[in-house]
């Protein structure tokens, strides 16, 4: 075996070996700076944090996943691929809110994706249920959470901090 062929042979069994030891350790999912993503991700950080949440307990990933989905068909710049985006992110957000219907998260999720979806994609009629539903449980979520709602206020015409 030539030196070239030798050198080229070890570089690639290296390139293997760092790859693997990179998805040794899956990534850890953090609330925080899924919300921070979801407020201001660009493609790039959306689709990372769509591979974060398979570290989100298995009973909540479809919600984040679906709010991602979402979050990324804003982003696309095709309609036919925004549109196929969002049609998924919707089903995966519903179908974890017909499993979880007490899911106080999950319906602020929602009310933040319908009061920001263009009226084209049908996607607006559980706004007051869903503002019902986080003013009435607000104090009983998580501290990221309840940051991110309050932060969500500053731009909303739905929620405001008074409501809390």
């Amino acid at each position: 075996m030539n030196i070239r062929l030798k050198l080229g042979f070890a570089g690639l069994m290296l390139l293997l070996f760092a790859s693997a030891k990179v998805n040794a350790h899956p990534q850890k999912f953090d609330k925080a700076e899924f919300y921070d993503i979801m407020k201001s991700g660009t493609l790039e950080t959306v689709s990372n944090e769509l591979d974060a949440v398979k570290a989100a307990p298995e009973k909540e990933r479809e919600g984040y996943e679906g709010a991602l989905l979402m979050k990324k068909a804003g982003l696309l710049k095709k309609a036919k691929e925004r549109l196929a985006f969002f049609k998924q992110g919707r089903i995966k957000l519903e179908t974890a809110l017909l499993a979880d219907p007490e899911n106080t998260e999950f319906h602020f999720l929602r009310l933040a994706i319908e009061e920001h979806a263009p009226k084209i994609v049908k996607y607006h009629s559980d706004i007051e249920k869903d503002k019902a539903i986080v003013v009435k449980n607000f104090k009983s979520l998580p501290q990221a959470v309840r940051h991110a709602i309050l932060d969500y206020c500053e731009k909303s015409k739905v929620l405001h901090k008074e409501d809390f």
